[in-house]
């Protein structure tokens, strides 16, 4: 009764089943490899947001961008702010509402800079109208930051034009600046001396794990259920190949007998 699996019909049916279900067990190892690698990294800035605040040049250098394991530590300056150098990131939005960072280079008492993000300043309109910014605090100011790594985006985003960019380069931004400046910024956390009104802090990081472990369960999922579609087909299949010879032979359909004499007699009445 099960020979019908070994047609072509079904050979092909099984094989496209078959490279269904790897695919979907392929993407569903992916997602969970994405899930381990996030449950690490969230780990990791954990520690990092729980360590005291370091001295900067044990974090972060002029010639080299901060670790990937270091992103997110804490680290504590001193300098002077360069308010005319201050640079404001477009398109930062927050709750829906449309904004720009501030961002302020920190001439360091060794005379590298390093570029402070202060925080978030709300904007009308679509995010470009710029209005009047807060001012960072003069003379000398002691910065604590979160450590962050620069964006990698092209030139027509990292460029400074007209005091503005669309994401932080330390890189892109040194260019126009006449010292040195170190690789990376920092994600203001608090300075001192403070002043009124100030931009609002970045909040600290989102630590969820993301939807890669369901994503990945839902992919194990698809593989099974595709398997098990081809098995009820096959079922159904065999049931009704099944039911078709154990029907009685009076049941099955069959040719209509002709009767002779009725037939004999239309022959010879053409006749």
């Amino acid at each position: 009764m099960f020979r019908f699996l070994f047609t072509r019909r079904w050979l092909g049916l099984l094989l496209a089943v078959m490279v269904m279900g790897l695919v979907c067990v392929e993407l569903g190892q992916w997602q969970l490899r994405r899930y381990a690698e996030r449950q690490q990294t969230n780990a990791q800035i954990s520690a990092n947001l729980r360590a005291d605040p370091a001295p900067i040049d044990e974090v972060m250098s002029p010639g080299a961008p901060p670790a990937t394991e270091d992103e997110w530590r804490a680290v504590t300056t001193t300098g002077r702010y360069d308010a005319d150098a201050q640079i404001t990131v477009l398109y930062r939005t927050r709750d829906g509402a449309p904004g720009v960072d501030v961002v302020v280079p920190l001439v360091t008492t060794s005379g590298t800079a390093v570029l402070v993000d202060r925080g978030w300043v709300a904007t009308s309109g679509n995010g470009n109208d710029v209005g009047p910014l807060p001012a960072p605090p003069a003379g000398t100011v002691t910065v604590t930051g979160w450590v962050r790594r620069g964006a990698e985006g092209g030139s027509n985003e990292t460029t400074p034009a007209d005091g503005t960019v669309r994401a932080i380069s330390s890189d892109a931004i040194a260019a126009a600046l006449p010292y040195g400046v170190y690789d990376g910024f920092l994600q203001l956390t608090a300075e001192q001396p403070t002043v009124q009104p100030r931009p609002l802090q970045v909040p600290a990081p989102d630590l969820g794990s993301g939807p890669h472990f369901f994503y990945g369960l839902q992919w194990f999922f698809f593989a099974v259920l595709a398997f098990g579609f081809w098995c009820y087909f096959a079922w159904t299949e065999y049931q009704q190949s099944r039911a078709g010879h154990q029907q009685p032979a009076s049941e099955r359909p069959s040719a209509t007998p002709v009767d002779s004499k009725h037939h004999a007699g239309d022959v010879a009445g053409r006749r």
